[in-house]
């Protein structure tokens, strides 16, 4: 194989549970976002705009939608024969085998792959935000500062910083200290979880930690190591826009910022283009009767009632007299006719019957899953479908095909779940 300058890793193997079930069947890199788009592709666009031509994608927890998704790389243009995107899911070697159980487990465990490069640096990136990022330019201050790691880092408020790993500065940047979710934290720096190590460097960290941590993680045990042993680390700063999508509420804010008139992060910019699987569909048709306000409508929609405030998906088709407000509706899916669908998240191939409404009464958080669903944001998962004529209130859970019988006098209260599967949330 031809030696490579730099490699990416990028970890997509986190179940992304606070996503509740927008994430029972699939990883949460592979959950649709911005109608037409996975979390993933933003990383791995990224990359490809940043012109890094090999990708290890580290795939776990439900990883089947994931790697459809990304096949052979071909919409990234990463269908290369020296390079390009491989898939790396836990393996045998040796007499056993062992799932990936930290973030720098799994390089630690693909340690064969990356030397097939031989790579001078290593990018590691998280597989589940949403940016735009120029990585070659991050490379740049990492050969101009001669450091050993640079670590990319994003001014918080300091109210925040509790909830973040921060990275404690000198006045050059370089980092003297590490602090995951200090309670009194020294600075604002939160680290992005995006990593440019020397590899060599990097190597002979992980294979020492490996004796040490089961767990090895690079915030919690390989970045103070580097610390401990005098290894030169530098913060990289960046200001544009960075999302973590993983809460329901935050998942359903990203969305929603994309159809404000000046959106904080615009998708039809041409610079730094978003690429991803674009499957052929048919143009989008809106009826006569049709009125669409502050919208994404993906291809292949079909349009024939209401709707504001919201992000369609592909194939979607929403019928006269439907009306769909502040909400997020994925892929395949139908509105019938004269629903109301209001502050919801529909994922894809579910049906939402005639004559339903989504979304009415007070905010009363989910009985069953308090810590997901507590914004009023109504959730349905997919392949689901509500049958007509039934009233859902707020934070409500809806997953598998539902029956009339399902709701007591044709109502599902604020905070009621219907589950017709067996899952783990």
């Amino acid at each position: 194989m031809q030696k490579k300058e730099m490699v990416a890793m990028l970890l997509a193997g986190g179940q992304g549970s606070r996503l509740g079930i927008l994430t029972t069947t699939k990883a949460k890199p592979a959950v649709d976002f911005g109608g037409k788009y996975k979390i993933i592709d933003f990383p791995m666009s990224n990359c490809v705009n940043s012109g890094i031509d090999t990708v290890g994608i580290l795939t776990q927890y439900q990883p089947l939608s994931l790697n459809r998704h990304i096949g052979i790389g071909i919409p990234w243009d990463l269908d290369k024969k020296n390079g390009g995107v491989t898939v790396l899911a836990p393996h045998v070697k040796g007499s056993h085998g062992e799932w990936y159980s930290g973030t720098a487990n799994a390089i630690f465990q693909n340690i064969d792959y990356l030397n097939t490069y031989n790579p001078k640096y290593v990018l590691v990136l998280s597989g589940d935000h949403i940016y735009r990022m120029d990585y070659d330019a991050m490379l740049k201050e990492h050969k101009k500062k001669n450091a050993q790691a640079t670590i990319a880092v994003l001014e918080v408020s300091i109210e925040e910083a509790s909830r973040f790993g921060i990275m404690n500065v000198n006045d050059d940047d370089s980092i003297y200290e590490f602090e995951e979710k200090p309670k009194n934290p020294k600075s604002n720096l939160a680290s992005m979880g995006i990593y440019i190590f020397d590899w060599e460097v990097l190597k002979e960290a992980l294979i020492v930690d490996s004796k040490i941590h089961d767990d090895s993680d690079f915030g919690q045990h390989i970045i103070p190591y580097m610390l401990d042993k005098g290894c030169k680390l530098q913060a990289y700063r960046f200001s544009s826009y960075w999302k973590d999508v993983g809460t329901i509420e935050s998942y359903w804010g990203a969305n929603m910022e994309l159809i404000q008139t000046l959106p904080a992060f615009n998708l039809y910019e041409d610079f730094g283009k978003i690429y991803t699987d674009s499957k052929n569909q048919p143009p989008v048709y809106t009826s006569a009767d049709a009125d669409v306000k502050t919208s994404i409508i993906s291809e292949g929609c079909e349009i024939y009632g209401n709707v504001y405030n919201s992000v369609i998906g592909r194939g979607v088709c929403i019928e006269k007299g439907a009306t769909v407000r502040d909400s997020i509706i994925m892929a395949n899916c139908i509105i019938d006719e004269n629903s109301l669908v209001e502050r919801a998240i529909i994922d894809e191939n579910s049906k939402i019957g005639k004559s339903v409404t989504i979304g009415f009464g007070d905010n009363i958080e989910n009985e069953n899953y308090p810590s997901i669903y507590n914004t009023g944001i109504t959730v349905i998962g997919h392949y689901s479908s509500v049958p007509d004529g039934v009233c859902l209130g707020k934070n409500c859970v809806i997953l598998g095909k539902t029956s009339i019988e399902d709701y007591e006098n044709d109502n599902l209260e604020s905070g009621k779940s219907i589950i017709k599967e067996e899952i783990e949330l």
